[in-house]
């Protein structure tokens, strides 16, 4: 195995984010006495797999060769025919990767199918990982029936996320820096979906957008929670409303202001939760319904308290500002009861942190084991 050629199927699969979902982002090498003949990578609007955008362009060169990817070959008849037959007929004579597809209709199978085709298959475990995290929302949808909740929030070190006195970010400042919220830009991007509650659509008149600038195969969804269905008609969520947003409210809801929203292109879902508010389990399980692999909740503090709490999340992304707020009234990252005992605490595994030169850093981290849910 040359590693080499591991990292630059690594590097052709980055090249799907935002456009391979719901499908995994794959990337594809061929190489025949050392050279390179076929490279590909899977967009979900392109339709063809990698390996077979990588087989087109290596053509009759492909037979003998060794094939680099970060997922193994499907073997299922889905919305194409399985790569795998497509490697076998081929000729290609070993295949190189690093994780299995934990799809139900692969599972192994690709792998199977081509070694009793005496199509050599070499497992690459040094980069097992890396290949895991790029593909985290399709390998966790795919052994949860789920889709990769996180909860990303910018924070003071002191635990504040805003201050008694502050009205809209761009007005009184942020906590983070430019750099920080170009990151959290790209973080938008790498999801199908992102939440928010009324009173930060209220407080901030935000749009919730990816702008990173990047294409995108299907738009990124917006969900406001709201209960009583108070999204104002000219705030700039409602007006740019494009079969992107879609708003969670309960029975209680004034059927009329429902249809107002609706003629404005917003779409309205009833998901009656407890205590009144909207379900946010129900969201999840529609999202999952839809294949959307993931959502990043970007909200307030009693939402993301309830999201916490309902243990809906299975991942935390953290941004500090180097910044102290003090004071009781400024609020926390997660409001509500919280938890009466230190023994009781939320706790978080599996903590990375990130950088953010030169001030700053955001925490990464799991609520929920994978696999457990």
């Amino acid at each position: 195995m040359n590693p080499a050629h591991m990292r630059e199927a690594l590097n052709l699969a980055r090249q799907g984010r935002g456009l391979a979902s719901p499908n995994p982002m794959v990337g594809a090498v061929l190489v025949r006495d050392g050279e390179v003949v076929g490279r590909g990578f899977h967009t979900y609007a392109g339709l063809k797999h990698a390996e077979i955008i990588a087989l087109e362009e290596a053509g009759e060169k492909a037979r003998g060769a060794t094939l680099y990817l970060n997922l193994e070959p499907c073997a299922h008849q889905g919305r194409t025919p399985p790569c795998a037959d497509a490697l076998i007929r081929a000729g290609v004579a070993q295949v190189v990767a690093p994780i299995e597809d934990p799809n139900p209709q692969v599972a192994g199978e690709g792998f199977r199918k081509l070694r009793a085709a005496g199509v050599e298959v070499y497992l690459a475990g040094d980069f097992a990982a890396e290949a895991a995290k790029l593909n985290e929302p399709f390998l966790h949808f795919m052994r949860t029936g789920r889709p990769l909740v996180t909860l990303k929030t910018a924070i003071t070190l002191d635990g504040k996320i805003s201050a008694p006195d502050d009205g809209s970010p761009t007005r009184s400042g942020w906590i983070t820096s430019e750099r920080a919220r170009a990151h959290v830009q790209e973080l938008r991007h790498d999801h199908d979906a992102i939440m928010t509650g009324i009173g930060t659509v209220l407080a901030d008149d935000c749009l919730l957008t990816d702008r990173s600038g990047f294409p995108r195969s299907r738009p990124l969804l917006r969900i406001v929670m709201d209960s009583q269905l108070r999204l104002p008609l000219d705030s700039k969520m409602a007006r740019s409303a494009a079969n992107d947003l879609l708003v969670v409210t309960t029975s209680a809801a004034s059927a009329e202001r429902r249809k107002l929203l609706e003629g404005r292109g917003v779409q309205v879902e009833v998901m009656d939760g407890p205590g009144g508010r909207a379900d946010l389990r129900g969201v999840v399980a529609w999202l999952a319904r839809r294949d959307h692999l993931s959502l990043m909740i970007e909200a307030g503090s009693k939402l993301n308290w309830s999201a916490l709490e309902t243990g809906v999340v299975d991942r935390i992304f953290f941004y500090y500002g180097p910044k102290i707020l003090g004071g009781l009234e400024a609020l926390p990252l997660a409001g509500g009861i919280g938890r009466r005992r230190r023994a009781d605490a939320i706790r978080v595994h599996g903590v990375t942190i990130h950088p953010i030169p030169p001030d700053e850093f955001a925490v990464e981290g799991y609520l929920h084991v994978h696999g457990n849910r």
